[in-house]
C-alpha cells in the first residue's frame, strides 16, 4: 500500500515542479518551439476541464474533482494488493496522482498549468498531470478488457 501512496506522492510532485518550472521559465516567453509547427511549450492558464469545458466553473470543477477522487481512493481500496493487481492499482495511482495535481492548481490558482502544445495535430494543450490521468485510464481500460476476457463464464 505504501508503494502505491509512493506512486501518487511522486505523480503530485513531478507535476508541480514541472508546472513551477512552466511558470518561472515559460510564462514571460508565451511559446518555445521545440519541433516547430509540430510540437512547442505554450504556456496557458486554463480556468476550465479538458478541452476548456466548464470554462470558468472553478467551483463546481473543485467539487466534481474532489468528488472523483473520493470515488478513486474508495475503489482503489477496494481491490486487492496482489501481485495480479498490480498494473491495476498502478493504472488508479497515476489517476489519483494526476487528479490530485490538477486539484491543486485549481484550489491555489483558480486555473490549471498547461503547456505541452501538439501543433501538427491541433490537439489541446496539456501537462504532466493529464498525462498521469490518459496513462492511468488507458491502463485501468486494458486492465478491465483483459479482466473480461479471462473471466469464467
Amino acid at each position: 500500500m505504501l508503494s502505491y501512496a509512493i506512486v501518487i506522492a511522486v505523480c503530485v510532485a513531478l507535476d508541480q515542479i514541472v508546472k513551477a518550472l512552466a511558470v518561472r521559465f515559460l510564462a514571460p516567453v508565451t511559446t518555445v518551439p521545440i519541433i516547430p509547427r509540430v510540437f512547442h511549450l505554450t504556456y496557458i492558464e486554463n480556468n476550465g476541464a479538458a478541452f476548456s469545458i466548464f470554462a470558468g466553473k472553478s467551483v463546481f470543477l473543485i467539487a466534481l474533482t474532489s468528488a472523483l477522487i473520493a470515488v478513486l481512493i474508495w475503489l482503489f481500496l477496494k481491490l486487492p494488493k496482489t501481485r495480479g493487481y498490480l498494473t491495476l492499482n498502478t493504472a488508479f495511482a497515476l489517476v489519483i496522482g494526476g487528479a490530485i495535481g490538477n486539484l491543486i492548481d485549481r484550489i491555489r490558482l483558480g486555473y490549471v498549468v498547461d503547456f505541452f502544445d501538439f501543433r501538427l495535430i491541433g490537439f489541446a494543450i496539456f501537462n504532466v498531470a493529464d498525462c498521469f490521468v490518459v496513462v492511468g485510464c488507458i491502463l485501468i481500460m486494458i486492465q478491465v478488457v483483459i479482466r473480461s476476457l479471462n473471466a469464467p463464464d
